[in-house]
């Protein structure tokens, strides 16, 4: 892979572009899904709790 040459017309020594750009182009659909299925659960407990702690705080000092 010496010398392989990118769409620009610059030198890539390893050709290593081309196998960023491979990966790259591979990665995003098992990964996207996977987060797009777990991350906004995750996000939303996380503000279900901070919402609840802040409630159950106000009200202890109101009630105080």
């Amino acid at each position: 892979m010496a010398n392989t040459q990118n769409p620009q017309g610059n030198p890539d020594p390893a050709g290593s572009t081309q196998m960023f750009r491979a990966f790259v182009d591979e990665a995003p659909q098992g990964r996207q899904q996977q987060a797009a299925s777990s991350g906004p659960r995750v996000g939303l407990i996380i503000g279900v709790v901070v919402a609840v702690a802040i409630v159950a705080v106000v009200a202890w000092l109101a009630l105080k």
